[in-house]
């Protein structure tokens, strides 16, 4: 979907990012510019990786939290600053609070990853955790800073946080000039909303694409209705843009600035972290992946040069284990079958045999020999194959039935 609709309430311009940018300097990285010789080979024109994965923290989060922590007036600072997040923003608040010697209370889930709570406390925030969603963890950072006075700070629905992000937007014009199409990923849109600002203000002629998970695809039915509008229930494995509604700041901004917005799959997502671990050699969380799969999806609808903001690389690593699985299923290099065997000795040795003809790598074996619904002498095998494509795939499963197997899935 395209949309175009301005609206002038944001009240951020240019030279907001641009003395953003400034007070970033020696603060935040200039994250790499990488090329992708198979992206560019799917795309048809140069394909660029914009790593804010590498940036401090793992994420961009903390250009936007240092710009709005820094703007606080001196009484604001001592009261401290309070935040709710799963993680990157988390991480981001903790430490620009502490380059800035501002004290930070952060509010994260029961179940957000460890690793994400370690480094948030690392950084030096006071880590309390509250709710199992996060809008409850919001709920709990909202009234701590009613009852303390501390200044809650947001993930993106605020002019300072978006004006931060949008530096993402003048460094991808200073590496890469001749760029034609930007893809970021869109949670609260935040992100999209700097980069838009900043990118149309300089280079109205470059087309600003936000990408969004299918299951928490907030800002299309939003665009739509011309107003913020919550989804119920968002669902997606890509937790940095699992929100479900648009904030009232950003969302002014998407509108006047961002061309379109697109969704993709989680197949999609798990293929493109899939793809950056193996050609690119970079470590992305889901979010940060999201402008790859888009890319995946319909490689050939972006004109060249394209820049793909990869956003975030804080990924728990037992979900990182689950989503390359995925991955690999979703690209036909992992395959799951069960089947039926004659429950004697050397039959699995016999099918093992038909597996090795056909290459077919087995990680993971098992039987099943109580279930009510085999015969006397029949017992379930589940395997866990690695393959080579989806013609591979194919090639196990018909060697299988040749052979003599009834292949239950």
């Amino acid at each position: 979907m395209s949309f175009r609709r301005p609206d002038p309430l944001h009240h951020l311009i240019l030279d907001d990012v641009r003395g953003a940018q400034k007070m970033l300097s020696g603060v935040a990285r200039v994250t790499a510019m990488e090329g992708s010789r198979y992206l560019s080979s799917l795309v048809g024109a140069p394909v660029h990786l914009k790593c804010e994965n590498l940036q401090r923290t793992g994420s961009f989060k903390l250009r936007g939290a240092y710009v709005r922590i820094a703007g606080l007036r001196p009484e604001q600072r001592a009261a401290g600053v309070v935040a709710a997040s799963a993680g990157n923003h988390a991480q981001g608040v903790a430490l620009a609070s502490a380059l800035l010697g501002v004290h930070s209370t952060v509010f994260m889930p029961v179940g957000a990853p460890l690793p994400k709570v370690a480094a948030t406390r690392e950084y030096g925030a006071d880590v309390r955790l509250h709710g199992h969603v996060v809008d409850e963890t919001l709920a709990a950072a909202e009234e701590y800073a009613a009852e303390t006075g501390a200044v809650f700070i947001h993930p993106f629905d605020h002019p300072d946080i978006i004006a931060g992000q949008g530096t993402v937007g003048l460094e991808i014009l200073e590496q890469c000039p001749e760029v034609r199409t930007i893809l970021v990923g869109v949670g609260g849109g935040g992100l999209v909303a700097g980069i838009g600002l900043a990118v149309k203000s300089v280079r109205p002629d470059v087309k600003v694409i936000g990408v969004q998970a299918e299951g928490a695809a907030a800002y299309p039915p939003s665009l739509t209705a011309g107003h913020p509008v919550a989804i119920e229930s968002p669902m997606t494995m890509a937790d940095g843009i699992k929100v479900g509604r648009p904030g009232d700041v950003p969302f002014a901004i998407v509108q006047e600035y961002v061309d379109e917005i697109r969704t993709v799959s989680e197949d999609a997502l798990s293929s493109a972290l899939l793809l950056c671990l193996e050609r690119a050699k970079l470590v992305v969380e889901p979010a940060g992946a999201s402008p790859v799969a888009a890319l995946l999806s319909d490689p050939k609808a972006f004109a060249g040069p394209v820049v793909a903001v990869l956003s975030g690389g804080n990924v728990d690593p037992l979900l990182m284990q689950r989503i390359l699985r995925h991955g690999m299923a979703a690209g036909g290099r992992y395959l799951s079958l069960r089947l039926r065997v004659t429950d004697r000795p050397g039959a699995l040795a016999t099918l093992l045999a038909v597996l090795t003809v056909v290459d077919a790598n087995v990680l993971d074996v098992s039987h099943v020999r109580t279930d009510p619904r085999l015969g006397l002498t029949e017992a379930e095998v589940e395997l866990h194959l690695e393959t080579k494509g989806p013609e591979h795939c194919e090639e196990v499963a018909a060697a299988l039935r040749d052979a003599g197997y009834v292949v239950l899935a």
